[in-house]
C-alpha cells in the first residue's frame, strides 16, 4: 500500500498574520494517517518551519532553480533548500510551464538538480483544454514525464509526480474520478517501464480538489493522494481533504 501524499500549493498566497493562523489551525486539526505537506512562497520558509516543529508536517517550495549556484540573481537553489529542511519543491507546474516559458528539458534539469541535494521533486504534468478536446491528452502528458525521466535516469523512482489538467486548476473544474484515473494509469505504466519502483511512486491529482470530491479521487487505484491549490488556504478545507486521504 502506498501512503497518501497531500500537499498544500499556497501559491503567491499569503502574510505573516494569515500564515500563523493557517498553520496553527493545521497543527490542531491533525495529526492523519497520510504524510501531508505545505509548499510556500519562499519569504516564508523559514518561518514554516519554525512553526511545523515538533509536527509531522513537512513543508517544501513552489520552485527551484536548474542551477547548483553563481550569478543567477533571484533563483534560489535545491541546496539552499536543502539547507533550511525543505522536504519538497514542485517543479513544472502549469503556471510555471505558461507564465515563464519552462520548457518540458528545464522541468527536467530542476527535478535533477533538486534530487541531487536530497529535495524530493514534486513534477507536474497536464494538458490544456485545447488539447484535452483535440484527444492529445495521453500524448502531452507523456511527453513532459519522459524527459524527467530520459534525465533522471535510474533516479526517477525517487519523484511524487502530480497530473494537473490545466483546464481543472482554479476553474472549479474537475477530472471526474474515472478521467483521472486513467491519465494515472497511464503514467504508472510510463514510470513502470522506466523504473522497478513504480508500483510505490506516488502520484497526486490536482485541479480543484476539495473536501466533497477528494474521497472519491483518492479511492482510485493510481492515485495516491493530491496538491491542493485554493483548499489549502484554508486550515478547515485542507484538513477535510487529509482526513478524505487518511480513509
Amino acid at each position: 500500500m502506498r501512503k497518501k501524499l497531500v500537499v498544500g500549493n499556497w501559491k503567491m498566497h499569503g502574510s505573516r498574520a494569515a500564515n500563523a493562523q493557517l498553520l496553527a489551525g493545521l497543527k490542531e486539526a491533525g495529526p492523519w494517517n497520510a504524510d501531508v505537506a505545505v509548499c510556500v512562497p519562499f519569504p516564508y520558509i523559514a518561518e514554516t518551519a519554525l512553526a511545523l516543529t515538533g509536527t509531522a508536517i513537512a513543508y517544501g517550495s513552489q520552485d527551484c532553480s536548474a542551477h547548483e549556484q553563481g550569478a543567477y540573481t533571484g533563483e534560489v537553489s535545491s541546496a539552499m533548500l536543502h539547507d533550511i529542511g525543505c522536504r519538497y519543491a514542485i517543479v513544472g507546474h502549469s503556471e510555471r510551464r505558461a507564465y515563464h516559458a519552462e520548457s518540458d528539458q528545464l522541468v527536467a534539469d530542476k527535478a535533477k538538480a533538486a534530487l541531487a541535494h536530497g529535495v524530493t521533486p514534486i513534477v507536474c504534468v497536464g494538458e490544456t483544454r485545447a488539447e484535452r478536446e483535440a484527444g492529445q491528452t495521453e500524448a502531452v502528458v507523456k511527453r513532459q514525464l519522459a524527459a524527467v525521466i530520459h534525465t533522471l535516469g535510474h533516479c526517477c523512482g525517487e519523484m511524487v509526480v502530480a497530473y494537473e489538467p490545466v483546464w481543472a486548476i482554479g476553474t472549479g473544474l474537475t477530472a471526474t474520478p474515472a478521467e483521472a484515473q486513467a491519465v494515472h494509469a497511464v503514467l504508472r505504466a510510463q514510470l513502470h517501464a522506466a523504473t522497478d519502483r513504480s508500483a510505490v511512486m506516488r502520484l497526486l491529482y490536482g485541479g480543484s480538489v476539495k473536501a466533497d470530491n477528494a474521497a472519491e479521487l483518492f479511492g482510485q487505484p493510481d492515485i495516491d493522494g493530491g496538491l491542493i491549490g485554493g483548499a489549502s488556504l484554508k486550515a478547515a478545507d485542507f484538513a477535510a481533504i487529509c482526513r478524505a486521504a487518511a480513509h
